[in-house]
């Protein structure tokens, strides 16, 4: 008998791009069947759960989350971070390394893998730092970190200048099969830039970034990867000047990815209006026609990844002069209903939106989750995509509440997500 039978539910199936009524049966933490139609009328289980014919997919796999431990764990928390994203529908974090301790050694990858064990529901990974302090000077022990659990190097948005410290670190993860994960940017021409020059940043005369910058630093990093043959996944791909330079990257055969935030999907340069510090993010947001190209992008499977880039920063760092304020936004809990503005607006359709949100990632880090198959964990995520809401900060299960959504009219809340085939949020 199975553990559990979902019943009279829209399966999004991220691997065949369907989107169709039927069942899945889960035994021991894996999924035991999957049933398409009435298929599963004579399946037996101890709990049946009947889903009203809401969608059931893959739980999302977030690929850059930070969570602030060691050193502020006053904006986020392994506790705080696991309630948030099992709110939000997400089954697996994969943290960032920019701490105010970085994650460079293996003892601090050791205390971090620790505390999201004892602390957090949500299965959790790790990126480590690429370079030693993220300074981009000395590249840490990639064995040693890979051993430890590592599953990606990443200095973050600490562009590396020095090209001969990028090469050795690519060349050397090459060598072990390591994923580097880089952030394209020129780091002089983005200095200081709040905004995406242009009109709007003229008038509101606030410091200013060519897209350009971000398309030059894909290109270095690019012809890096030519040289020594790495594995590399860009963490942010925002503009439409960059797209060209990625997709010539993979029609020549390099092993590159590419990702978004939800922010830059659902969000332009208008919306820091008159200074509003919550819209501050890096890469700044940026015109309407980049925000297009890089929809169409993910549509087409150019851009792989969706993710969140959660940034938790408390009220002092966010309330201040734009310039001054810290860049990022908080997005564990609402990464799933911004993605399902996509969706509404005909733009995505369910299954592309979870092959980016839950299939890509998992496959780019070697999971067997992101799938609605046999054997696959049963890492699983209940919504009603067509439920509305409006959106209040202050109920936020993260620490930090610097959301640019607050007080926003969105659709889609989150039922129920297992992980493992263990309940740990229900509606």
């Amino acid at each position: 008998m199975n553990d559990i039978l979902f019943k009279n539910a829209r399966l999004i199936d991220p691997v065949t791009l369907t989107d169709e009524s039927g069942s899945i049966a889960v035994r021991n933490g894996k999924i035991s069947g999957v049933y398409r139609g009435n298929e599963a009328d004579d399946v037996t289980a101890a709990e049946v759960i009947d889903c009203g014919g809401m969608c059931l997919a893959p739980g999302i796999v977030d690929m850059g989350v930070k969570v602030c431990e060691p050193g502020e764990r006053h904006k986020e928390s392994y506790r705080s971070a696991g309630r948030a994203a099992a709110a939000g529908g997400v089954t697996t974090i994969v943290t960032r390394p920019d701490t105010s301790q970085p994650i460079d050694n293996p003892e601090t990858l050791e205390f971090v893998a620790r505390r999201a064990q004892q602390d957090c529901k949500v299965n959790v990974l790790h990126m480590a730092a690429l370079t030693k302090g993220r300074a981009g000077g000395e590249m840490t022990e990639i064995g040693f970190l890979l051993d430890g659990g590592a599953v990606a190097f990443t200095d973050v948005d600490n562009v590396t200048t020095d090209t001969k410290v990028l090469t050795r670190a690519l060349t050397y993860a090459r060598s072990l099969g390591a994923l580097v994960v880089g952030h394209p940017q020129e780091p002089v021409l983005s200095k200081g830039a709040a905004v995406t020059s242009g009109k709007f940043a003229s008038l509101r005369g606030l410091p200013a970034v060519s897209p350009m910058a971000e398309r030059m630093g894909l290109d270095r990093d690019i012809s890096l990867l030519e040289m020594t043959g790495a594995r590399y996944h860009a963490d942010q791909i925002t503009t439409a000047r960059a797209l060209p330079a990625l997709e010539r990257a993979k029609r020549n055969g390099l092993d590159i990815t590419a990702g978004v935030s939800i922010h830059h999907l659902t969000l332009n340069e208008f919306d820091v209006a008159d200074y509003r510090t919550f819209f501050k993010l890096t890469p700044p947001l940026r015109s309407e026609d980049d925000r297009q190209a890089v929809i169409d992008a993910v549509d087409s499977g150019l851009i792989d990844i969706i993710c969140s880039m959660h940034s938790p920063q408390d009220e002092e760092s966010k309330r201040l002069p734009f310039e001054d304020a810290a860049s990022g936004a908080v997005g564990l809990e609402t990464l799933l209903p911004a993605a399902l503005r996509l969706y509404h607006n005909e733009q995505l359709t369910l299954p592309k939106l979870f092959r980016a949100l839950s299939l890509n990632p998992a496959r780019r880090l070697g999971l067997a989750c992101g799938r609605l198959l046999e054997d696959a964990p049963a890492d699983l995520v209940l919504f009603d995509p067509d439920a509305p809401f409006i959106l209040d900060r202050a109920n936020l299960k993260s620490k930090s509440k610097n959301t640019p959504f607050d007080g926003a009219r969105m659709q889609g809340t989150v039922a129920g997500t297992w992980v493992a085939g263990r309940r740990i949020v229900e509606e």
